[in-house]
């Protein structure tokens, strides 16, 4: 049983790595963060969430 849902093994076909998926996550959890109030794992799992369904996307840039 997965402790996250939707399940990594999910989230990772969305992205082209784990490593962008955690940078991706972290990001969004960072914005949905308020001030003064600990609830981290919520941001985190509402993150993940938005991920799977394709809210949240990334472009990979090409550095010259």
């Amino acid at each position: 049983m997965s402790m996250v849902n939707p399940s990594i093994d999910y989230l990772a076909e969305k992205v082209d790595s784990k490593y962008t998926l955690v940078i991706l996550a972290a990001k969004r959890a960072r914005e949905l963060t308020v001030p003064g109030v600990n609830a981290a794992e919520k941001e985190v799992s509402t993150a993940l969430k938005e991920i799977s369904k394709d809210v949240i996307t990334y472009e990979r840039t090409k550095n010259v």
